[in-house]
Order: structure tokens, then sequence, then C-alpha cells
């Protein structure tokens, strides 16, 4: 076998053909006899289409791409239809040379072998006849699949290399070409992968194309409701079917040599039982993958490559992830990289102040802001104590800077339309301080116990806005109990005075009709629940703060207030490393909230809406 270089420079071999030279034939077409043009096109559609031909037509063309004008694109589109991919080395090497000729002779060709190229981004579709109807789908049994992924770039990178502006032209067609979700997991997972190995050598792309996706992801996050793929579970769980237990794993491609760890291997057990939900976590699988290959080159954290990666990230969380209320799943993109250094998680949360305090942004991204701020305190492992302080202070001021502000002003009534910025850094204080009070007073409790005094909790509690009347009650009530142990403000009073009188919340303005809360008036969220994905959540876990269900004895020490002197080795055991498992869970206080007295998350980890 020839080498590559002497391949090219070497002639063609002969073979059977029909007609005169390529540049004879398109001569006469010029001049209006069409019949060895007709022929040409015919041996070139002929399927069973020999690599010799092939050969010897590609070497033709590449010496006449001058003829191949606009008037000519049905020819050329015979040409970009050529069986080239699974054909011989011989035949890819000199298809790659045509391209690059073609597009650098006639630009006007660029979009056309783009689409081409692009269209090999997922399995080839086979039709399989069933019942008399055809079901086509993608074609899992390719062997070749990643040797020709690998192809396909080579020749976008080819074309990028002769036509600069090529960027602009691709983008739109990998936009277009975006399979359906109800796609098969493969045709997606394919894509995916290929689009994030045109960041690898196209990085002007990076940000549309990771915006590309993440939209993409989000529209299957929302499409798949937590209780949907709990119910999907437990029904698969119930069932007895051996059918299910045999699945075998999608996408078993080698991994390509740019972009190492982007293999996704399924077994049964890791399986979702929820079709959309396994589609999201093969790609969430990906997307944390690609993160953490750019993040690191040999082992080793690379900073650059890290925060260029972040500041993509978050100006798609900007425009995607803020707006887009109750996502599950894809804003631990966010969580994830924000794990590889504690200043990146620290930018983030300057970067969801920013958002929260500023008021001309909407209020209800400012709402949103808060929610991600105590979501990822209260969960992210790798946030130390000293970082919590530090947005506990900065938040706790700018709540004591509102009150002062509003409390004896025209507006001090709780109202969630004017003020629900402000209930929504309450509740992210509260629900910090559910998750972080043990770490906060660990090491000496006297100056633990100081440092949450400074924080005045019961001047929050006590204004005139009332934030325990608009924060969602099971956080309210574990935030009451743990006040009342550690003697910071005793809440119990303006709850059993909020559930007595019902106070409507005043939903207008000008102070016009009264409407009755909700127990979720704020239409709150905690961004960062449990991760429920089977394969992605492996991923997360490790970084993740769990709650622990409150034991019986847990919720009896929660009751009793500590007594001055007590010793720091009496501190209760609020975060335990595991979830206890009993039955005997009661209520902290005794009012009509005790429903909510569990935990500060349902059975998914967010405060129930009741």
């Amino acid at each position: 076998m020839l080498g590559g270089d002497e391949f090219i420079s070497s002639p063609p071999r002969k073979t059977v053909r029909f007609g005169g030279t390529l540049a004879d034939i398109l001569l006469k077409y010029d001049k209006g006899e069409t019949t060895d043009f007709e022929l040409l096109k015919h041996q070139l559609s002929d399927p069973d289409i020999k690599d010799a031909q092939i050969i010897n037509w590609l070497h033709e063309f590449r010496a006449s791409v001058a003829y191949l004008t606009k008037e000519l694109e049905q020819l050329v589109s015979i040409l970009l239809k050529l069986p080239w991919l699974r054909r011989s080395r011989e035949v890819v090497e000199e298809y790659l040379g045509f391209l690059g000729n073609l597009v650098s002779a006639q630009t006007v060709h660029l979009r056309p072998c783009l689409r081409m190229i692009v269209s090999h981004f997922v399995p080839p579709r086979i039709t399989i006849r069933e019942d008399d109807v055809d079901i086509s789908d993608s074609d899992d049994d390719d062997e070749n699949l990643s040797e020709n992924f690998n192809t396909c770039h080579r020749a976008l990178q080819t074309v990028a290399r002769y036509v600069p502006s090529t960027p602009q032209f691709l983008m739109p067609i990998l936009v277009e070409n975006f399979p359906f979700i109800n796609k098969s997991e493969r045709t997606l997972e394919c894509y995916v992968h290929n689009l994030l190995r045109v960041t690898v050598y196209l990085p002007t792309l990076r940000l549309q194309i990771l915006e590309l996706i993440i939209e993409k992801l989000l529209k299957l996050d929302v499409s798949t409701p937590q209780q949907d793929i709990e119910d999907a579970e437990e029904t698969a769980n119930n069932s007895d079917s051996e059918e299910k237990s045999t699945e075998e794993g999608l996408f078993d491609m080698e991994e390509d040599e740019e972009r190492k760890g982007n293999k996704v291997v399924s077994s049964s057990s890791d399986r979702m039982a929820h079709p959309l939900a396994e589609r999201l976590d093969i790609l969430m699988t990906i997307l944390f993958s690609y993160i953490k290959d750019v993040c690191h080159v040999d082992g080793k954290l690379d900073i650059n490559n890290t925060k260029d990666l972040y500041r993509d990230l978050v100006s798609v969380f900007d425009k995607l992830i803020l707006p887009t209320h109750a996502s599950c799943h894809v804003q631990y993109f966010m969580f994830y990289i924000c794990s590889f250094k504690l200043g990146l998680a620290e930018a983030f949360l300057d970067h969801l102040w920013k958002k929260l305090h500023d008021p001309n942004n909407p209020s209800v991204i400012r709402q949103t802001a808060g929610s991600y701020i105590g979501s990822f305190l209260a969960r992210a492992k790798f946030i130390p104590v000293v970082t919590v302080k530090a947005c506990l202070d900065l938040l706790v001021n700018w709540m004591h800077k509102y009150i002062d502000n509003q409390d004896t002003g025209a507006n001090a009534y709780c109202d969630v339309a004017l003020h629900g910025p402000f209930y929504s850094t309450c509740q992210a204080v509260f629900y910090t301080l559910i998750f972080r009070h043990k770490q906060l007073l660990d090491g000496s409790l006297r100056k633990g116990l100081s440092y949450l005094q400074s924080l005045n909790f019961e001047r929050i509690v006590m204004c005139q806005l009332n934030p325990l009347k608009i924060c969602i009650p099971s956080v309210v009530n574990l935030f009451a109990a743990i006040t009342r142990k550690y003697q910071l403000v005793f809440c119990y009073t303006i709850i059993e005075r909020n559930n007595r009188q019902f106070i409507p919340v005043v939903r207008s303005g000008t102070g016009g009709d009264l409407v009755q809360t909700c127990t979720n008036p704020l239409d709150s969220f905690f961004p960062f629940d449990p991760y429920m994905l089977k394969r992605s959540k492996k991923t997360i876990d490790p970084l993740y703060q769990f709650w622990e269900e409150l034991s019986a004895e847990d919720l009896e020490n929660l009751k009793k207030p500590i007594k001055k002197g007590t010793s720091e080795d009496e501190d209760d055991d609020f975060l335990k490393g595991e979830t206890p498992q009993n039955d005997g869970v009661v209520g902290i206080a005794p009012n009509s909230y005790e429903s909510n007295t569990r935990s500060p998350v349902s059975s998914i980890g967010s405060p129930p809406d009741c």
C-alpha cells in the first residue's frame, strides 16, 4: 500500500469507465451537449461504485474545481453524497483533498460541504421492516463509528483551514441539525459528543455550542419533573420485568484521542426508568466529562483553561438557567465547575449576590439568585465555613439595611410583590443556617453563639415585613427550632399568630384586593436539591451535602434550649454522616405546622409545597 504523500502524488489507477475526461464532459455540457454529463451523474450515483472508480473521478475533479461553479451545484450535490466515509483509506484521503480544493476555489459550495460533514455526526440510519412498517433509527452496530467521527472532524478542520469564515457558517447548521429529543439515546449522545469536540479546534464557537447544548438539556429537564422521575423509578422497581434487567449499554464507542472520558457505558442498574430522564442522564454525563477534561491537563487543574470555561458557563447560566423556573439538574454544571477551586465558588456566589442586591434587575431574577445562594451555601461540601460566614454577613447586613429603609415607611407590610428579594434573602439565610449551624458552632460554642447572636435574627423575625409568614413553613419550623435551642430568637409566638390569623398577603402595590397566601407565596425552589440521575450523580454525590432526617431524639434535643455553661460536646448532632433509619419522627412545636417539621426537604430534598 502506498504512503499518504506517495499516494497523492501518484497517477490514478486505470479503471473501466465511460465518456471522455471530466474537462471534456463539462465543456460539452456548457455547449448544451448533456449526454456525457448525464452518464457521469449516473456513474457517480451508482450505489455499487468501486473504490478505484471514486478515486479516479475525485482525482479529476480536484484538477477541475474551477469548472464547478454554482451552475453545477447539482453535480456537486451528487459528489457530496458519495459514500466516502466507509471506504478505504485511499478514498478518504482523496476525498479530504477534494473538499479542500473545492471550498478554497468555490466558496459558494461551503454550506453544502458543512451540511454533509455535520450529517455524519450521528450514527447512520438504517431501515428495518416490521409488519409492513418501515422503522428507521440509528445503526447501533457500526463498529467503525469512532473512526468515522474522527474522519469527520478531520474534514471539518480541513475546510476551516481553507476558509477562515467557516465558524460563522457552521453554527446555524449545527443548530438546525440538532436531533429531536425523541430520537434514540445514541443519536443524541453522538451529536452532543461531536459538538463538544468541535469546540476543541474551533474555540470561537464554544460559547454558542455550550448555549445550544444547555438549551436542549433544559428542555429535557423541564419536561421531566422530579415527581415523574420518582414515580417511574418506583414503578420500575416494583416490576418483575426481566426484559429491563437485560437491556444492554448504549454508545460503547471508543474514546477519541482528543476527548478522553466522554464514553458513557450503561448497565441495567444505571438506566433511568423515565425515557427522557435517561437521555438527560447520558447527556449530563458527557457535559461533566467535558468540563473536567477542559479544566484538567495531564491530571492537573489548568487555572487559565478553567477560568475561560467558567466565564462561558456563567454567561450561559445568566442567559438560560436563571430565567428558567424549577429546573432540576442542568444547573449542576455550575456546581461542578465551582468544586474545582474555592475561588470559582466564591466568584459564583459574588456573581449571584450582585444579581440579588441590584434593584435594576427584575424581581423574579433577584429572587431566583437568592434561592441559588441559599441552596449553594447549604449543599456544596467544598465551601468552607469561613466562606459561609462571609456570605451570611453580607446577606444579613443587607437585610438589616432593607428593614431600616422599609420598616417605618408606607410599604412596611407583608407583600411578596413589593419585597420579594428581601423574603428570598431571608429564606436563603434560614436555609443556610439549618444546614450549616453545626459547623458554625463547631470548635468554640461560645464564639459560635456570639457570632450568631451578632446577626440579630430577632430584629429580622420581628420586623413588620414578617418573613416567617412568607418563607416555606418547613424551613421556618426548623429555623425556629434551632434558634430556640441556642436562645437566638423565639419564633413560635409569631408562627402561631400567623397561623391563627391567616394574614392575607396584599398583592396590589396600592393596597387593593386581599388574596389568601399559599404555602409557598414566593414560588421559590431550591435549585441544588438532591440530584436524581443515576450515572451523572456519581460525579455530584462526593461534592454534595445530603440532608439527614431528624430522629425523635434529635427533635427532642432541639426542643430543649441549651443552658449556660453547656460544654461544646453536648451540641446537637444535626447533620450526620448517614440518614438514621427510624420511624419515630415527631413534631418540634405544638402547632399546625407539625406536618412540615420532618426536614427542610421532602423525599426529593426540597421543602414541600403543602
